[in-house]
């Protein structure tokens, strides 16, 4: 199963691909770390993001992109184009997308620890929400306890 994480940050879908074979995680090459929206307010430039992470997804064979949820409100408020970028990937057709809080995230890495680290992964430090937001679907799908 391959599951793509989603970590949305300003203008940008920061992107992790996991794949889990046989009980082994593996992270394939993937051409995107992130997928940017040039222009907010550009109906345009809001269809070519979303064209764009269509074509990533189904190039790569995604099964699940998963989203890291933001809270509404408070502090750690997403502002409204991350509101716009996950809506576009939610409607678009044929992927199937879920949303993960970050309490559930917490919680599948807490009862599964990640086995490896992070810098070990040869990822981004901006690509670790993603990283942990796929491996925790992962793992609460696989080996909830």
């Amino acid at each position: 199963m391959k599951v793509c994480g989603v970590d949305l940050n300003s203008n940008d879908a920061n992107v992790c691909l996991l794949a889990l074979d046989d009980e082994l995680f593996q992270l394939p090459d993937f051409r995107a770390r992130r997928v940017s929206l040039t222009d907010s307010n550009s109906t345009g430039a809001l269809r070519h993001f979303q064209q764009t992470f269509a074509k990533l997804m189904h190039d790569y064979k995604v099964d699940k992109v998963v989203i890291r949820q933001r809270p509404m409100k408070g502090k750690f408020a997403g502002g409204a184009v991350g509101f716009k970028l996950e809506a576009a990937i939610e409607l678009i057709a044929d992927l199937d997308v879920v949303i993960m809080s970050p309490t559930d995230i917490k919680e599948s890495i807490k009862r599964n620890p990640i086995p490896v680290l992070f810098s070990e992964t040869g990822l981004k430090a901006y690509q670790e929400p993603a990283f942990n937001t796929a491996f925790a679907y992962l793992m609460k799908d696989k080996f909830a306890n």
